[in-house]
């Protein structure tokens, strides 16, 4: 398994999202997934306060158990728990590292994110409060995630102003049907030294091959009855084809061109995709293994582009 840089964390390039932790799989079930991948070699291991109502965090920290030391290990906080857990206030950031150190079981957290800016608290308050985190050695860096170019910036002057910890992530949706990122994010991470982690890179599942025209959709997913059944148009499987053509005409699935494409982008450090299995884990650790040319990139903008998911419309 390849490794990236973020700030100062070595991660590897595919990474696990634990956001089914606590809410899809129990706890035995997920124990099962994050030992799938240690032994696929993932380092990087993403959860929030939030997911599986706190229940995420507690459950990987007992999976983890003595190997915690031998990985990289993300949380969140701000987004709502309750309306007492929120925000990005410097008394609740302290207050929400402390619970998630708990639930962790651990006495630091690797890469600590505020999960959604606040606008109700400027910038530069959290930022002096995470840095007294890392000051502590309680965090070793801090990250962001769904902040905009703008929002990147702000904090980047907030941090030169006060001379605290910077920014070194952002986690924001990116994926081949979501291209938003590419209208500055990404910019602003080269030129702000930053990584770039996306969230959401299967589409919800949609870029796993499961879901084909004119095939019998699989029952009791999250895309066919929960929350992201929009996705499911004729115009977004009608890409999904031709994404899949392009992969199997190169001896490829259209699962391993998502995470090729991503980590194509050099700004990008890991690949965060969740796994409700120890095989689905295994999948995705081997995707990796397809480095797109120049070439196979530009033809893949090509098709997306004819597509016109450059602007990002399908989602």
């Amino acid at each position: 398994m390849q490794t990236r840089r973020i700030g100062s964390l070595d991660v590897s390039v595919v990474g696990l999202g634990c956001n089914n932790f606590g809410g899809r799989l129990d706890a035995t079930a997920t124990s099962a997934v994050v030992h799938a991948a240690l032994d696929a070699g993932i380092t990087f291991f993403d959860t929030a306060d939030i997911y599986g109502s706190t229940r995420s965090e507690e459950y990987l920290g007992r999976a983890l158990g003595g190997r915690r030391g031998d990985v990289i290990v993300a949380t969140k906080f701000g987004m709502a728990i309750d309306d007492a857990r929120r925000g990005a206030k410097p008394e609740y950031v302290r207050q929400a590292l402390e619970a998630s150190l708990t639930r962790l079981h651990t006495e630091y957290v690797d890469l600590y994110q505020l999960h959604t800016p606040d606008k109700s608290v400027p910038i530069a308050d959290t930022l002096d409060a995470l840095n007294q985190l890392v000051a502590a050695g309680k965090v070793r860096e801090i990250g962001c995630s769904n902040f905009e170019p703008e929002q990147l910036r702000a904090a980047d002057a907030a941090a030169t102003r006060i001379s605290s910890a910077r920014f070194v992530s952002v986690q924001n949706q990116f994926n081949l049907l979501h291209r938003d990122p590419e209208q500055g994010v990404l910019g602003e991470c080269e030129r702000l030294g930053m990584a770039f982690i996306p969230f959401f890179p299967l589409a919800s599942g949609l870029l796993t091959g499961k879901y084909r025209a004119g095939q019998p959709r699989p029952k009791n997913t999250r895309v066919t009855s929960g929350a992201y059944a929009r996705l499911l148009t004729d115009e977004n499987l009608r890409i999904i084809e031709s994404l899949v053509e392009y992969s199997e005409s190169r001896g490829h699935t259209i699962l391993e061109l998502a995470f090729a494409w991503l980590l194509s982008h050099p700004v990008v450090a890991s690949v965060i995709a969740g796994a409700m299995s120890a095989a689905q884990v295994t999948t995705n650790a081997s995707a990796a293994s397809w480095q797109l040319s120049d070439d196979e990139r530009a033809e893949v903008s090509r098709l997306l582009d004819l597509s016109g998911v450059a602007s990002g419309e399908h989602r």
